[in-house]
């Protein structure tokens, strides 16, 4: 996927976060693009994210290709299926998340989730709105519903509300209530990759389906596995203004 944008804005500002506000991808996703030299400002290869660039003066190129105008911004939720992977590089012939949408071209998932766990998943071509919905200091939370092979007891409810180790740090869910037999909901804030999946395992609990059903104040409701609906300007504030 090729990317280049011409800006006439006046303000200068750091190439990550000028890429991000151009839908190229998040800004984290942007910063590892400078990284692999894929950038260049004025024909010279950029691989600082923090390099000053004036729009008035500077041209941006992202894989050599010039596009003369930014893409308008939208904002989608998903009902992610299982089976389909978050990200814009096709691992072979698996299916991805934007295959679900027919123009994708420019479009990104908001954070991920792994292949088998389903549920809301915001996609967009906005790089501002998926930092502030992923950075840590925003500390939205986000909702799963697990089924279990297991009954839930008292015991396992504990070592869930105990948390576990996850990337090197001890992550403790925000709650845990049990819904119904080999069901129960978590909520969490730190994000970490398979998260839950990990608090699971050390609670002795064997996952058969996850799914996340709230991000913030935006909840996946009734919309259809594998269907997806834009988000108003109510719902995005929904989303970061929930605590």
């Amino acid at each position: 996927m090729v990317y280049s944008i011409l800006f006439s804005h006046m303000e200068s500002k750091r190439l990550s976060k000028a890429l991000a506000a151009a839908g190229i991808a998040s800004r984290r996703a942007c910063e590892e693009i400078i990284f692999a030299g894929r950038v260049k400002v004025n024909g010279q290869v950029i691989k600082v994210p923090q390099t000053q660039v004036d729009w008035q003066a500077d041209r941006i190129h992202v894989d050599e290709v010039l596009v003369t105008a930014e893409q308008k911004k939208v904002y989608y939720m998903l009902n992610k299926p299982a089976g389909y992977l978050c990200t814009n590089m096709r691992p072979g012939k698996k299916p991805i998340v934007l295959d679900l949408f027919p123009d994708s071209e420019r479009l990104f998932t908001v954070g991920r989730l792994d292949k088998d766990t389903t549920g809301l998943l915001l996609v967009t071509n906005d790089g501002h709105f998926a930092n502030e919905v992923i950075h840590p200091s925003s500390n939205i939370i986000k909702e799963y519903l697990v089924k279990t092979l297991q009954e839930i007891e008292g015991h396992h409810l504990e070592t869930l509300a105990e948390g576990a180790r996850v990337d090197n740090k001890w992550v403790k869910p925000v709650s845990v209530t049990k819904v119904r037999r080999g069901n129960f909901k978590i909520c969490v804030k730190e994000g970490k990759k398979h998260e839950v999946r990990i608090i699971a395992e050390r609670a002795k609990l064997k996952i058969v389906e996850l799914t996340r059903i709230r991000i913030g104040g935006l909840v996946l409701a009734q919309l259809p596995v594998g269907e997806y609906r834009t988000l108003s300007k109510q719902d995005r504030d929904c989303i970061l203004s929930a605590q």
